[in-house]
């Protein structure tokens, strides 16, 4: 059974906003008090956290979809609908999200970083959140918006301040095994590591993780083996400790090439150079190993590398290397800035961007995209006259109605806003004047007028009463 678990499609979809209410107050005596329809809910977000008791994906492997609750529909009497739950999906620390295309989206380290996945759709606003001067009794609401929905990749890249890299049967797992707590599979056939195994290691004051990276070969960097399915868990280590095997039983290896061919992968999977090197020879308890240790040390250390000698066995060597290790992981920490902040990939806009684009495609359709105009179009509805006019009169403030004109379209002509799943589809006719005629400009209803003071209605019955009373004084029953 799958316990490890680094790479993983996951669709997620966040919630709806709530509908909007279109309603009027009543009450006895006040038939048409105004309109007191309240707003549509927020939906959830999905929100990803990073958790440090989290170590794997295994979880979205199982459940890869994952949908936070839509906000709740407003109501009359200035009630607004219930937003929704955000989601909260723990990922383990190290973990990069990518979208479907590959494009790196954040790079999650650290206890606690957030990264919303999925935005909420916003709620539709009330017939009461829409009453303006010129519109004092809406008779529509706007729709909620729905929530962003779209499949991401999550990559855990391990993060540990060693990593130790080499041959299958090399000797890793046995090495952190004996420098620290960890518990890995250990046998002697290749390919015993399936997943990376993490350790944590003393050495003096300097406390420092360790991972042990399944054994690479020849071919890595372009997928053989476990190749880029693992080679991902080195690029965050300080240090890279190659283990090389000099009790190896095939004849066409020895431990500089060994060397050779791990460094010649690493090099063509990128990002490597600038990590500090550490040669291990392992398995000097046997005989063999000692004499082949002693014949290719000399060369090793021309190549500037620093080798330590070690059994995994008898423990010859291993105080000496924890020590020379966690120097070098107390400089790279140093090096580094004291905080490690959030890495959000940001693609700001343009300064001319007028928030929307205006295409002509080939069968003559013009296309409107922008996220304004896409949003009002999903909170329309389409079934009220006055809600269309409200849409036009957004647009037209917008500016696409001009941007139309000089893409060339004319009266008549299809125009598209949204993408070729979700769009709607007319027919333009400019200057649009879409409503309830009855309502004389588009939204108004003159049933609503302003109340007058009382002093005025009180002045106004007393000219009506008087100019009664004068017609009846001069009214004479005998004329005629």
């Amino acid at each position: 059974m799958t316990t490890f678990v680094d790479r993983v499609e996951l669709y997620v979809a966040a919630g709806n906003g709530g509908h909007g209410c279109a309603s009027v107050h009543r009450e006895k005596f006040k038939p048409l008090g105004g309109p007191d329809g309240g707003n549509g809910g927020r939906g959830g977000d999905v929100v990803l956290v990073v958790d440090p008791d989290v170590t794997t994906l295994l979880d979205y492997h199982h459940s890869p979809h994952r949908k936070a609750t839509n906000g709740k529909p407003g109501e009359g009497g200035h009630r607004s609908g219930a937003d929704g739950k955000d989601l909260i999906l723990p990922v383990p620390d190290g973990t990069v999200v990518l979208d479907s295309k590959g494009e790196v989206l954040a790079d999650m380290v650290g206890k606690g970083t957030v990264f919303v996945a999925g935005q909420a759709g916003r709620g539709g606003l009330g017939n009461a959140a829409l009453a303006s001067p010129r519109r004092k009794a809406p008779g529509f609401a706007l729709l909620g918006e729905p929530g962003e929905s779209r499949d991401i990749v999550l990559e855990l890249k391990t993060v540990a301040d060693v990593a130790l890299v080499g041959y299958p049967s090399a000797g890793k797992s046995s090495l952190i095994s004996v420098l620290s707590a960890a518990k890995p599979k250990i046998a002697d056939y290749p390919f015993t590591t399936l997943v990376p195994n993490l350790g944590v290691v003393t050495a003096g004051s300097t406390v420092f993780t360790m991972a042990d990276v399944p054994g690479l070969i020849p071919g890595a960097s372009q997928g053989k083996g476990l190749g880029l399915d693992f080679l991902r868990h080195v690029e965050r280590c300080s240090v890279l400790v190659h283990v090389l095997d000099c009790a190896t039983l095939e004849s066409d290896r020895d431990p500089a090439s060994d060397l050779d061919t791990i460094e010649a992968e690493l090099q063509q999977y990128g990002g490597l150079d600038n990590r500090p090197r550490i040669v291990v020879l392992n398995k000097v308890d046997i005989p063999d190993g000692q004499d082949l240790a002693d014949i290719i040390r000399p060369d090793l250390e021309a190549r500037g590398y620093e080798v330590f000698e070690v059994s995994a066995v008898s423990r010859h060597g291993l105080k000496e290397l924890s020590f020379a290790i966690a120097k070098i992981v107390a400089e790279a920490r140093a090096a580094q800035p004291e905080t490690e902040t959030t890495r959000v990939v940001i693609r700001p806009k343009a300064v001319d961007d007028a928030g929307f684009t205006v295409t002509k495609e080939d069968d003559g359709l013009y296309r409107v995209r922008g996220e304004k105009p896409e949003r009002w179009v999903h909170q329309t509805d389409f079934n009220n006259d006055e809600a269309v006019g409200y849409l036009a009169d957004r647009l037209n403030r917008l500016g696409v109605e001009e941007q139309l004109m000089k893409a060339g379209a004319r009266e008549g002509d299809g125009v598209a806003i949204g993408g070729e799943d979700d769009a709607v589809v007319f027919d333009w006719e400019p200057t649009m004047v879409t409503g309830a005629e009855m309502l004389g400009r588009r939204g108004e209803d003159h049933r609503m007028e302003t109340p007058r003071p009382a002093a005025q209605r009180r002045r106004d019955r007393e000219a009506e009463r008087d100019e009664a009373l004068g017609e009846y004084q001069d009214f004479d029953p005998f004329e005629g």
